[in-house]
């Protein structure tokens, strides 16, 4: 295995800081199958038949995280789904209360990263958000009042251009991650019945409403390659478990369900991969929070690795190889791990049934990143050294834990050590063939 960093030029202030919300930490759990029921065999568990599965193929937005003691607070960022472009919300370190935020793209498809930053004659209030676009714009929603105000905005020599896209009268909003398509961006407006789905750029004629959808929805997972299908994770009018439904935009917003692995079970979808089909999920069947894997059109049960549930850490999928046609078992997926000592980064395939944790580099946004087709993980992280950088790491094979290199003081080599003091164990998989099924078998 081996990593290693690029570092690039911004014209702008190294802007990082903590994670926005930490993901829940996953309780121990008993694997189920389709129906509900413990599973007996070393199988873990697919999404049920005849449900179409999406998972997020969000490029994450997540925040950046510096050595720098002056850093500023977080930022949202955010990348195409080809992993071209980034953008978030900075500022310039200062004292709190007297930052000037503005919006920052970077371009990481190039020879060396860079950061271009976008100021307008005014700062940004943070609580804006950005989203960038296949041709280097960069989309932001500002509230103003009880409006959603949407611009694109673009570098013009020195300056910043800006295009005014229109305004949606609404309290709240959040934009969903970039289509896939890399010309459109949506948003969602979530109400206590019902949940608008809006085009917020790309569309002939400024925002539009596209779907309405009963319930109440959150998430946001693309299922396609054309920007059709959204996944989305709704709660009946009426109450219930939340479950994860498709919403066709080519069909007025038509919804099917999608995840149905136990019929009182909350199943959420966290990222999906269209070349492959495999999805990442986070359901309550076997008893408590579980990530678990399936594939998208499957008719086996839903797979929970016992490899991924780590105790007392919080383990979140945030990007998954592309271009393994038909081989989702293949596929190397990237992991956000939460503990006390910091963030870092988990690699994992389905058929491994083996976990990889690594030193993150100093800096690293946690939970953004992407992969090339040939197994390279690109990790963006910005400190007080570096202000735009890239780190690679290539997909390891799976090989027996104690060949795997550990974290050390100095990082693995090419790489800058997290802010983790200890090394985190490399977990080893149990077959849940062999793993206790029930909880009375199980120490607490």
């Amino acid at each position: 295995m081996t990593a290693c960093a690029i570092e690039g030029g911004s014209a702008g202030a190294a802007a990082t800081a903590d994670p926005e919300a930490e993901p829940e930490p996953e309780e121990p759990g008993e694997p189920v199958g389709a129906d509900g029921e413990a599973d007996e065999e070393d199988r873990e568990e697919y999404a049920g038949a005849g449900e179409a599965e999406e998972a997020e193929a969000s490029s994450t937005g997540a925040d950046a995280r510096s050595g720098a003691d002056d850093a500023p607070p977080p930022g949202r960022f955010t990348l195409t789904a080809d992993g071209a472009y980034a953008a978030r919300l900075t500022a310039a370190p200062g004292p709190p209360g007297e930052r000037a935020w503005y919006p920052e793209r970077w371009t990481l498809d190039g020879p060396e990263p860079y950061a271009v930053p976008l100021p307008l004659d005014q700062p940004e209030e943070p609580d804006s958000e950005v989203a960038p676009l296949a041709d280097g714009r960069v989309l932001i929603r500002r509230r103003v009042a009880d409006r959603q105000m949407f611009s694109l905005l673009y570098p013009t020599g020195p300056g910043t251009g800006e295009l005014l896209l229109g305004a949606v009268g609404c309290a709240e909003m959040t934009l969903l991650p970039p289509s896939p398509d890399g010309r459109c961006v949506y948003a969602l407006a979530a109400g206590e019945d019902h949940a608008s789905l809006w085009r917020v750029a790309g569309g002939a004629f400024g925002p539009e409403e596209v779907a309405r959808i009963p319930g109440r929805c959150s998430g946001g997972v693309w299922l396609d390659r054309a920007g059709r299908i959204l996944a989305l994770d709704r709660r009946e009018p009426g109450g219930g478990p939340v479950k994860a439904v498709s919403v066709d935009l080519g069909r007025q917003g038509e919804v099917t369900p999608l995840l149905q692995i136990a019929p009182g079970s909350n199943d959420r979808l966290l990222l999906a991969d269209a070349d492959s089909g495999l999805l990442l999920l986070r359901s309550d069947a076997p008893g408590h929070d579980r990530l678990g894997w399936g594939v998208l059109g499957s008719c086996l049960p839903v797979r929970f690795p016992e490899c991924l549930r780590l105790p007392d850490l919080a383990v979140t999928p945030f990007a998954v190889q592309p271009g393994q046609m038909l081989m989702p078992e293949s596929c190397a997926v990237a992991l956000r791990i939460d503990g006390a000592p910091g963030s870092w980064v988990g690699v994992w395939r389905p058929a491994g049934r083996q976990l990889h944790q690594f030193a993150a580099p100093l800096g690293w946004v946690p939970g953004a990143g992407y992969w090339s087709r040939d197994g390279v993980l690109r990790l963006p992280y910005a400190n007080g050294a570096t202000p735009c950088g890239v780190a690679l790491l290539d997909a390891p094979e799976d090989v027996e834990p104690s060949s795997v290199t550990g974290r050390t003081g100095g990082g693995e080599a090419g790489r800058e050590p997290s802010a983790a003091d200890t090394a985190p164990a490399v977990c080893k998989p149990v077959p849940l063939g062999q793993a206790p099924l029930h909880k009375a078998a199980r120490p607490d």
